[in-house]
């Protein structure tokens, strides 16, 4: 909500200001004072706040361009829309970087322009908002009639098994219908792939070495293997695969 200060030396000027500016259905705008001259909206600003100041020019004492200019030169100054009925000092208007120049009477139209200009400076005046947080990435499964989000950082590995994917948590084995292919795009270089069925989580190896295991590629059923925690299972990598995962694990610093 822009916070308005009213600043005219005629009564009846500020009271069809006040209707103009609250009749404003966007951006929603609340008048927080009115004054008559310059002095007293500077004795008004040394104890109050307004985003916007509707300025008349000609009035006793000080005149509002001048006012204007000395604003310019604090921090955080309030925004200065000019609402007089002399024209000509238009130029001088943008001379202190005011954001609008309205003439008397003013228009209804006109003053709401005025303020959705006011809102654009304002908004531009703000320090960037900081990026929204993104929500860990989860992996969607179905256990015992109950669906679970599983957050892929808590996934250790996925391994093919004849028509199904299994997901291998610290805690739990989950059943995914999901092929691994599209679960390794899915997931992308966190995982990778040791074996044409199975893909590891890389924070999840703790080693490299050649073992016999249940499902090896080469004779004797010694190949290459991983060991992944803190389940301490072993997983076999695949001689094709077997070079790729290694130059991953020692770039990784495994």
């Amino acid at each position: 909500m822009i916070r308005v200060l009213l600043v005219d030396d005629e009564e009846l000027a500020r009271v069809r200001l006040r209707g103009l500016v609250e009749d404003c259905p966007q951006p929603k705008s609340v008048v927080v004072g009115e004054v008559g001259n310059s002095t007293q909206a500077l004795v008004w600003l040394q104890s109050q706040h307004c985003d916007l100041m509707l300025l008349d020019i000609h009035m006793p004492g000080r005149d509002g361009v001048q006012l204007a200019a000395e604003l310019r030169q604090r921090p955080q100054a309030p925004a200065i829309v000019f609402v007089t009925a002399h024209a000509e000092h238009a130029l001088k208007a943008f001379d202190v970087e005011a954001v609008d120049y309205l003439t008397k009477p003013v228009r209804r139209e006109r003053l709401h322009a005025a303020l959705q200009r006011v809102a654009q400076r304002l908004a531009l005046a703000l320090p960037a908002a900081a990026p929204p947080a993104q929500a860990e990435p989860v992996v969607v499964v179905s256990d015992r009639g109950r669906i679970v989000r599983v957050p892929v950082s808590e996934v250790l590995y996925l391994k093919a098994e004849l028509k199904y994917v299994t997901l291998r948590t610290a805690d739990h084995t989950y059943v995914l219908d999901d092929a691994l292919s599209d679960l390794e795009q899915r997931l992308g270089n966190r995982f990778i792939r040791v074996h044409r069925n199975a893909l590891v989580a890389r924070r999840a190896v703790r080693a490299l070495e050649r073992r016999a295991i249940a499902g090896s590629d080469e004779e004797g059923g010694e190949s290459w293997a991983v060991r992944v925690a803190p389940v301490d299972e072993w997983l076999a990598v695949s001689r094709r695969q077997a070079t790729a995962v290694r130059e991953a694990l020692v770039a990784a610093g495994l």
